[in-house]
């Protein structure tokens, strides 16, 4: 039987500890419920365990984790998976600003819509290679100072049909890494110096194999996913911003 707790009648800190408690009785399977805005939920946690989460988990969540698999039934506030080492994160919902901060492994699957800055300055580490797929739209300053890892956004399960499917400044800064968009984006929305390219064999085979998953995890169909064509982002140089500085 997995561990079970109603959050609803704890502060944030109590529901962490009883989260650490139960993990080191050796608990595999949890099942969090009545969360409203509890904070730093399996922050730090390094054990391959699987959590359910019901309601709206708050800042941080899964910060600085290695190894849980949470899947949310309902939206994140900002920071989900902040420097992340690894596991995943499955948010059947939205999430808000700086989704991924410096992550650097692991996965985070979101359905729906994201906030401002999300992936900045996420990198690769080692042979971690971090990734974001955003089912619907994503706020300014996407992959900001991003270097590595993959940012996917997809801009389908969105509610906000009336808006472009990222905000200005994608890309700003970026020095590493690479974000596929579905559909087009307006090169005027770009970082400075960057621009949209076409996809070569070896990203369609990297984006058929992130997106399977993602799908998976949201009963999807992958066949309608791919219908439309994606582009990719990448940086034009490793440095840059080297040249607007003082020696």
């Amino acid at each position: 039987m997995p561990f079970e707790l109603n959050a609803s009648i704890y502060h944030y800190s109590q529901v962490n500890n009883l989260i650490r408690e139960a993990i080191a009785k050796g608990e595999k399977e949890l099942i969090l419920t009545g969360v409203n805005g509890h904070r730093y939920l399996f922050a730090g946690v390094s054990a391959e365990v699987r959590a359910k989460i019901y309601g709206t988990p708050g800042l941080d969540l899964g910060c600085f984790m290695r190894g849980p698999r949470l899947e949310v039934f309902g939206n994140v506030q900002d920071g989900a998976g902040n420097t992340m080492d690894e596991g995943k994160i499955v948010v059947h919902g939205m999430g808000g600003d700086v989704i991924g901060y410096a992550m650097r492994g692991g996965k985070i699957h979101i359905y729906g819509d994201v906030g401002y800055r999300v992936g900045i300055h996420m990198k690769s580490y080692q042979d971690k290679v971090p990734v974001i797929i955003i089912g619907g739209k994503a706020g300014d300053f996407l992959g900001e100072y991003m270097a590595g890892g993959v940012i996917i956004l997809l801009g389908m399960n969105t509610i906000y049909p009336e808006r472009p499917i990222a905000g200005i400044y994608l890309g700003t800064g970026m020095h590493g890494g690479k974000i596929y968009v579905r559909g087009k984006v307006k090169e005027s929305y770009l970082g400075l110096g960057l621009k949209p390219y076409p996809l070569d064999g070896d990203d369609e085979k990297e984006l058929e194999r992130l997106l399977k998953e993602y799908c998976d995890d949201f009963q999807m169909d992958l066949s309608e996913v791919l219908k439309e064509d994606f582009v990719k982002i990448i940086p034009y140089t490793h440095r840059p911003y080297g040249k607007i500085y003082a020696y």
